[in-house]
């Protein structure tokens, strides 16, 4: 098996995980690239007992035969691989070097077991839709798409925006609020989540619409098909507001007329058995602990 290893930085904390991971990339006969500039933190650090190759972005991985993408780190690791992974189908497994990991689902206590699941084929690849953002004006270059959401915020000021916003052509409302989330299933956990928007399940074939702070009080969050084509014009007290895509921001003004459709690829995920979305879903957020029996 031919893999990647994709990480954004290297913490002193991690070093005796992933040399762990090395040691046994190695004992299980994994054929192993690691991200160009990651590898250059790596070296002084870690100890390669097979050598390893060079990854260097989305390029390389139409060009050469990778089984699997590994990213060890968060979930915002994860969202910046999906920029290079784009539409290649390329698995990824994600390690979880961070906090709460609703993506990166294989905690570093288990790395022995999971190379020894994925060295016998015992994983599923399960896919997430993403949703891709269209503008009369160009932004986020090549890679306008997301695997959680895409947000529309103020910006520069404490004065709330309004955001005019369009179902298929036809209004839906104008939302007075410090902005307005559109997330996919895997994304209504994250910042949605926070803002009191609903969990939907994975392959459900939803849209999340989740207003940031509205000043309607009866305004709430709706989940939608992603048939649908969300349509957004946004205007308020100053020139500039803020949209994003994951991790990634840009900067609108008013000129600007947004929309948001399903992308046409999706994101493949790796799952292992016992770490499933339900499984997620109980263990990040205690589900059924009760603090009372501590």
């Amino acid at each position: 098996m031919q893999i990647v290893i994709y990480s954004q930085v290297l913490k002193v904390k991690d070093i005796s995980v992933i040399q762990e991971l090395f040691d046994l990339l190695a004992e299980y006969n994994f054929s192993t690239y690691v991200y160009g500039p990651y590898l250059e933190e790596l070296r002084p650090h870690v100890t390669f007992k097979k050598d390893v190759g060079v990854f260097g972005g989305h390029i390389d991985l139409r060009i050469k035969p990778f089984d699997m993408f590994f990213c060890l780190g968060g979930d915002g690791t994860i969202l910046r691989a999906a920029t290079i992974v784009r539409n290649t189908g390329i698995p990824i497994l994600g390690i979880n070097l961070g906090r709460l990991g609703f993506l990166a689902r294989v905690e570093k206590t288990r790395l022995r077991s999971t190379l020894n699941l994925l060295k016998l084929g015992r994983f599923n690849v399960e896919q997430r839709g993403m949703l891709y953002l269209e503008s009369n004006l160009s932004v986020f270059g090549e890679t306008p798409y997301a695997l959680n959401d895409c947000t529309l915020l103020k910006r520069d000021t404490s004065s709330m925006v309004t955001i005019h916003t369009y179902i298929n052509g036809a209004y839906l409302n104008s939302y007075w609020a410090d902005g307005i989330i559109i997330a996919t299933p895997t994304g209504s956990t994250g910042y949605s989540l926070s803002c009191g928007g609903p969990i939907i399940f994975p392959g459900s074939g939803n849209f999340v619409l989740t207003p940031v702070a509205p000043h309607n009080l009866n305004v709430r969050p709706i989940v939608i098909s992603d048939d649908s084509v969300v349509s957004f014009e946004i205007e308020g007290r100053t020139e500039n507001f803020l949209c994003t895509l994951d991790s990634r921001f840009e900067t609108i003004t008013s000129v600007h007329s947004l929309a948001v459709r399903k992308n046409d690829f999706g994101l493949s995920l790796v799952e292992l058995p016992g770490i499933t979305f339900m499984d997620t879903l109980r263990g990040k957020l205690h589900w059924g602990d009760d603090r009372r029996n501590f």
